[in-house]
């Protein structure tokens, strides 16, 4: 949701069409400064918390902290490291992090940078409180996180004097990537492979999206639910797996002012989870 105008409108925007969970940017997603957060604004958001069940935040998309260019990674601690305060001002709980890329040096250099970033910013921003979220990606290009062998690498990298971490499943994502959730067979290997490789209870959080291009494409590339490459059925077993029923889900699909689209997505969600 939106937060034009402060960032308790995104709760606003939320409440306004029936959401019970909501996921916002705490700043411009597009801009390294990050305007401080007025009193009046966190206490109007603070006010709107308890009416929702689940609110999470997104980093900034220009952050990566795999990154080998150090002027980046030094940047993106400290991007991380505002996004963990204003979590903690704010009392989100939960932040939804892409793992960045590692531009050539390799995944096994870039996950221990990554790492080491989170470390920081989190001695940094004296965030304890706020847990981090890894995202799948589509893997395109030198992005980190398109296979579940990589965010298990991550997780573990934070094993010990880490923070609290886990992962946020994107479908869109997992799709491009190569993993399937559209026939039945399909979705029990992704999930097998999932609980396998990183564990379910790493799981945290799902984005509910479907993809506007084909299986193992690579490309992220948000479609409405059930207007993409993975459908309906794809959905429906995603919305009816009670190992994902007690996770906060937020759609991440386009959408204008109106938010009409938000609400046909909702109802369509909800439509395939009855039954």
């Amino acid at each position: 949701m939106s937060i034009a105008g402060g960032v308790h409108f995104g709760l606003q925007r939320g409440l306004s069409i029936g959401c019970r969970a909501v996921q916002i940017f705490t700043h411009s997603q597009l801009q390294w400064a990050a305007p401080p957060l007025q009193d009046e604004d966190v206490e109007a958001f603070r006010a709107l918390l308890p009416r929702l069940r689940v609110v999470f935040a997104h980093g900034s998309y220009l952050l990566n902290l795999a990154s080998p260019r150090p002027a980046l990674f030094r940047r993106s601690v400290a991007g991380l490291t505002e996004e963990l305060r204003r979590c903690r001002l704010l009392g989100i709980r939960l932040l939804v992090l892409h793992p960045g890329a590692h531009m050539g040096s390799g995944p096994a250099a870039g996950i221990r940078r990554l790492a080491r970033g989170i470390r920081e910013a989190y001695a940094r921003a004296e965030a304890s409180g706020v847990t981090l979220a890894l995202e799948t990606t589509s893997g395109r290009g030198t992005l980190l996180g398109r296979r579940f062998e990589e965010l298990r690498d991550m997780l573990d990298e934070l094993v010990g004097d880490g923070p609290p971490a886990g992962i946020c499943l994107d479908t869109c994502h997992l799709f491009a990537a190569g993993y399937e959730l559209r026939d039945l067979v399909g979705y029990r290997r992704t999930f097998e492979e999932l609980g396998r490789i990183v564990g379910l209870t790493s799981v945290l959080a799902l984005h509910l999206n479907d993809s506007a291009n084909a299986f193992g494409s690579g490309a992220d590339r948000h479609a409405h639910i059930g207007r993409g490459r993975i459908g309906l059925e794809g959905f429906r077993r995603v919305m009816r797996d009670r190992r994902l029923s007690n996770l906060g889900g937020v759609l991440e699909t386009p959408k204008g002012a109106s938010m009409h689209e938000d609400v046909r997505n909702l109802a369509v969600l909800r439509s395939l989870r009855r039954g």
